[in-house]
């Protein structure tokens, strides 16, 4: 059998790896790559293989940069089916209509401009068809029930704890006579946040795949995320301003709502209001409200002592849908907190929030998840200005705060821990680290080998290996 790394190798996005078992293929994720523009364009158009030679996909979750590109290998002429969780299946009917509309809209604008310099216009990446043809071949299995994906291999989905619906992966792989298992971490979950479950640990593998997207670095305690939502509300209150937490629309918005809940609970939020500006948002916040399977006691017990009987709403709270309650949101006068998408701000409504406040010292950006290489949200964060933003250059006056608090990924001590776990239950051969930039890989990869684990690689991408 043989293992190809075609995305998130040395990097975060575009999560993407192919496992060839005899005659037949099996793609684990297939997720859209982000940063330079143009280079994720080209990656993203130009699938490494044929697209109707994949037998069968398994998608660990929803998340755009391990779901993204399944509409693409449709458009390809891929016919197999696409494995995965009952919840993220739910996720993508939504996350991928959006990803089409964003991709159409984002080319709209690109191509005004090409017009006026005389350029050949751009075609979007995919159409709505596309995301249809690929949702159709969606097939929802239960966690811990195994299937069998293609011929010769079996597979079982555990809890990762990362997002509503997201799943690590055991593959029991037969081929001539002979069976190994290779476990997929996906994306690893935290203990103890809100919402869902912990991450579960894969048992007797012999090859992980493993993310390292926070392999050299500590997040702060989960609790503190609650205290460091109050203060930037309390500051935001009394500056009159603007919050703009730049937020993906699944995952980071609920955990952000639901801590904002508790303050309102606790009589700790400031007089503010509060808008969810992502159509998408109240869409995935409707999907966890469908999944009481995947919650964790702490949500299903404030589900039931919640003065409004919802743990993802109160009074203040607002979601915005309509483009034009969003276009009022820039002329309405502050305090507020606003909460929109994308998380790293490569698309979507908080590229306008962001082009009408950054420059305004009264205004707070606080970044609650992870900031790709070449990202708009990287760019303010290390403190660039000004920031190319729709075509304009914003001068950034702004307050900017980060809180890894919130971050829905395992850090550099928690990975440590999954991967010593995933050791005791197995004789593992190999680790295979990816979805991290090459600093926190390597860095992790230098932490495992010092623990006397079994040989543990970074793979470049288009690597492939012999198992």
């Amino acid at each position: 059998m043989q293992l190809e790394f075609w995305g998130a190798a040395r990097e975060v996005t575009g999560s993407m790896h192919l496992l060839r078992v005899g005659r037949k293929s099996l793609l684990i994720d297939c997720g859209l790559a982000q940063g330079r523009r143009k280079h994720a364009f080209e990656r993203n158009r130009n699938l490494p293989f044929d697209a109707s030679t994949i037998d069968a996909v398994i998608l660990t979750h929803a998340h755009i940069d391990h779901s993204g590109n399944l509409p693409t290998l449709a458009r390809g002429g891929f016919r197999g089916r696409i494995f995965t969780t009952s919840a993220t299946e739910d996720l993508c009917n939504y996350m991928l209509v959006d990803s089409a509309h964003i991709q159409k809209s984002d080319v709209r604008y690109v191509n005004r401009r090409r017009k006026k310099e005389g350029k050949r216009p751009f075609e979007p990446l995919y159409q709505i068809g596309d995301v249809r043809k690929a949702l159709s071949r969606f097939r929802a299995i239960d966690y811990h029930s195994w299937f069998t994906p293609v011929e010769g291999v079996r597979a079982l989905f555990l809890d990762a704890g990362h997002i509503l619906g997201s799943a690590s992966v055991i593959l029991e792989v037969t081929e001539a006579g002979r069976t190994r298992r290779i476990a997929f971490s996906g994306d690893i979950g935290r203990k103890g946040l809100p919402i869902l479950k912990d991450p579960e640990v894969p048992h007797g593998a012999d090859f992980v795949v493993m993310e390292s997207t926070y392999g050299d670095r500590l997040h702060e305690p989960a609790s503190a995320a609650k205290g460091y939502l109050r203060e930037c509300a309390s500051s935001t209150a009394e500056k009159g301003g603007v919050l703009l937490i730049p937020s993906f629309a699944l995952g980071r918005t609920q955990e952000v709502v639901y801590r904002l809940n508790q303050l309102w609970e606790e009589g700790a939020l400031p007089p503010i209001d509060v808008y969810v500006d992502s159509p998408l948002a109240v869409n995935v916040t409707e999907v966890f409200g469908r999944h009481p399977e995947c919650w964790d006691k702490e949500m299903i017990e404030t589900t039931r002592n919640d003065r409004d009987g919802d743990a993802l709403g109160f009074r203040r709270l607002r979601y915005v849908q309509s483009v034009e309650e969003s276009k009022s949101l820039n002329a309405k006068p502050g305090p507020m907190i606003i909460i929109s998408a994308s998380g790293m701000c490569e698309g979507g409504r908080v590229l306008h929030h962001l082009s009408n406040n950054l420059d305004k010292p009264s205004t707070a950006v606080l970044f609650v998840g992870f900031q790709a290489a070449n990202t708009l949200g990287r760019k303010i964060l290390e403190g660039r200005s000004p920031v190319p933003i729709l075509g304009t250059m914003v001068e950034v006056n702004a307050r900017v705060e980060r809180a890894d608090s919130y971050s829905a990924h395992a850090d550099r001590n928690e990975l440590i821990a999954w991967a010593e776990s995933a050791r005791e239950t197995g004789n593992i051969q190999k680790y295979f680290l990816v979805h991290g930039e090459p600093e926190s890989a390597e860095s992790l990869a230098t932490a495992l080998r010092e623990r006397g684990t079994a040989e543990v690689l970074v793979p470049e991408r288009g690597q492939a290996f012999e198992l």
